[in-house]
């Protein structure tokens, strides 16, 4: 053989070689995702899930932050591979974990209406992982929050087991080497998380997750010296001691039904309303990153786009792994 067929044949071999890695990739699922994953097979579906939305949150604005809390919750867990969906008639899946019976109907129901719109046109095509993320863009975007693309291309998990979230969601009791710890378990920086801290711009919380700061925070001081006073009294007459367990509070007392930057601006005065928001403001190593979200809405936004993003790539299932459901709240057999 002389040195030019030689060198052909190498080159052969390392294409080959290449082809198969691609298919050994693929096969874990670690096939890319990508923005125009659906561009044939369903070219509407981004239209689809958008309206789909936006007529859900013209129902009830906790749609919003429903949607998006659902969406965090399903990637921290196993991966954004819609597992919190699931039904179990034994109280046993991922949705039933003490972690997860916060989470409202509304967000549930937004992914549900929204596949059911998607199958009348693409039956069997489009997971209910993707619809939950493109719902989580389309929430953002209807609250006054940017537009980005999705990256699409996720398939639906096959398990879904209460005993799989603890430990694996941020408490509202946490401390900054805590929220650190459990956001680098998904490969999320400091930085990332205190981005992606900023979906309380929307969010709500029941009286029940932060009370202890308003009257039982120590022994020397039954509120929390670092929450503002004016604010703890706030708190104080919508949460007081007795009060109903369904009632829930906006995390932004300024903008509530709006997705802006001014929860950073209640962190720098001390509006904070869990342990685990304010001390993204009072622990020096992430102090200046609140500031500088707090004076600037594009570098949060910015920032936000780049974050959740990636956030949606956590664990995902592509190629032959799972399976694209009928049904967001049960798996195929």
């Amino acid at each position: 053989m002389d040195q030019h067929s030689s060198s052909m044949v190498r080159m052969e071999v390392k294409k080959l070689l290449s082809l198969i890695l691609i298919l050994v990739i693929m096969g874990r699922g670690g096939a890319q995702l990508t923005e125009n994953f659906y561009s044939r097979s369903c070219p509407n579906v981004e239209t689809i899930v958008r309206q789909a939305v936006f007529k859900k949150f013209n129902q009830t604005f906790v749609t919003a932050q429903a949607t998006l809390r659902l969406f965090f919750h399903d990637c921290f867990v196993l991966g954004c591979d819609a597992s919190i969906m699931i039904f179990s008639p034994n109280g046993d899946a991922e949705k039933d974990a003490p972690d997860n019976l916060s989470l409202a109907g509304d967000g549930f129901d937004t992914v549900i209406k929204a596949k059911e719109a998607v199958e009348a046109q693409c039956p069997g095509i489009v997971s209910c992982a993707d619809i939950l993320a493109l719902a989580t863009r389309d929430v953002i975007v209807v609250t006054g929050g940017p537009s980005f693309s999705v990256e699409l291309g996720r398939r639906d998990g096959l398990v879904s087991k209460a005993s799989d979230v603890a430990g694996n969601l941020p408490e509202p009791s946490f401390d900054l080497a805590q929220l650190v710890a459990i956001f680098a378990k998904n490969n999320l920086t400091q930085r990332e998380m205190i981005t992606l801290s900023g979906a309380h711009t929307i969010g709500v919380s029941h009286c029940s997750r932060f009370s202890n700061r308003l009257y039982n925070f120590s022994a020397s001081d039954p509120v929390d010296p670092s929450l503002n006073s004016t604010y703890a009294q706030q708190l104080k007459q919508e949460c007081p001691r007795d009060v109903d367990p369904s009632i829930v509070v906006p995390m932004d007392p300024q903008t509530p039904v709006t997705f802006d930057n001014l929860y950073y601006q209640d962190l720098v005065e001390g509006k904070g309303m869990f342990t685990s928001d304010e001390v993204l403001f009072t622990n020096p190593s992430s102090r200046q990153t609140v500031v500088d979200f707090a004076s600037s809405p594009t570098s949060f936004t910015s920032a936000f786009i780049l974050a959740i993003r990636k956030l949606g790539r956590v664990g995902v299932k592509t190629g032959n792994e799972g399976e694209i459901r009928r049904d967001c709240s049960a798996f195929n057999s």
